[in-house]
């Protein structure tokens, strides 16, 4: 499900300009935002847009989610309204235990049934935006079968550490470090935190270090952002070819009956190899080689 998906793009869920031109923006997955990007006089319009606006997207060849609001707020009322639209996945916001997908899964499965959707289809995206939630993310990540990602946050996450919002980001490199180990543990893909500032290199520096980190999927919340995010996360022709050479090394080094190889001073074990193959294997699912 989630091959090609890098660029996870919010898009305000009421601004139907917004959410028309959207696909345009090069994004994998976009998420009609029904919480923080849509003012409550606006969530009743947004919803309405559902039905028809996830198989537009879809038949631009973007996975169609959406963010609902909490559920002790107005997010029971989202839920029933967008999943008339059949949503590739539904995030919820600031998800501090099991228990809020627990019962998000109760409603999702209610409403499949309802509505005639096949069972588990929809899956679920939590997203962590309180230190809570990032202690609890292997938790949260195997408490439901339909928990395939997890995203990270930053205002909100950075609010509740009771830490000033930074451009480098130092203040949340726990916190996504964290997110992303415990995500692997659970077999779910990690959804690196926006970069909430206006600027392009600073987004690319943020992805990169998101990258660095093994991160192979970052949100954005604006457009010009989407290009930026999906180049840093696709692997470049230098790479490949670092790829390939490692892999012939190791290759030719084993029919010698050597346990290792040596290229440019690195000592390329198994490791290294599989990590290699790995990247080789993805280019080859992105469709750049």
């Amino acid at each position: 499900m989630y091959t090609r998906a890098r660029t996870w793009l919010f898009v305000p869920g009421g601004d139907d300009a917004a959410l028309d031109v959207a696909p345009e923006s090069g994004a994998d997955v976009l998420i009609q935002e029904l919480e923080d990007f849509t003012p409550p006089d606006l969530r009743p319009h947004a919803r309405s847009r559902a039905e028809r606006l996830y198989d537009t997207w879809r038949a631009a060849g973007v996975l169609a989610t959406v963010r609902i609001n909490p559920l002790a707020g107005d997010g029971l009322d989202d839920l029933a309204a967008v999943m008339k639209g059949r949503p590739d996945a539904v995030h919820l916001p600031k998800v501090r235990d099991p228990q809020d997908i627990i019962a998000l899964d109760a409603g999702i499965t209610r409403l499949e049934d309802t509505l005639g959707i096949a069972p588990g289809t929809t899956k679920i995206v939590p997203n962590l935006e309180t230190a809570r939630g990032i202690m609890q993310t292997y938790a949260i990540a195997t408490c439901s079968p339909r928990v395939t990602a997890l995203l990270c946050a930053t205002e909100d996450l950075a609010l509740d550490l009771g830490a000033p919002r930074t451009r480098d980001g130092g203040e949340l490199a726990y916190c996504r470090q964290r997110m992303h180990v415990e995500a692997t543990a659970a077999g779910a893909l990690s959804i690196d935190c926006p970069y909430t500032f206006s600027d392009a290199d600073g987004c690319r520096a943020d992805t990169l270090y998101g990258r660095s980190l093994g991160y192979r999927a970052k949100a954005a919340i604006a457009p010009h952002q989407a290009p930026i995010v999906t180049e840093v996360l696709t692997p470049g022709a230098a790479e490949i070819a670092q790829a390939q050479a490692v892999i012939a090394a190791f290759e030719a080094a084993r029919q010698k009956g050597r346990d290792r190889a040596e290229l440019d001073g690195h000592l390329v074990e198994v490791p290294s190899y599989t990590s290699a193959l790995q990247l080789i294997e993805r280019a080859r699912a992105l469709g750049v080689i």
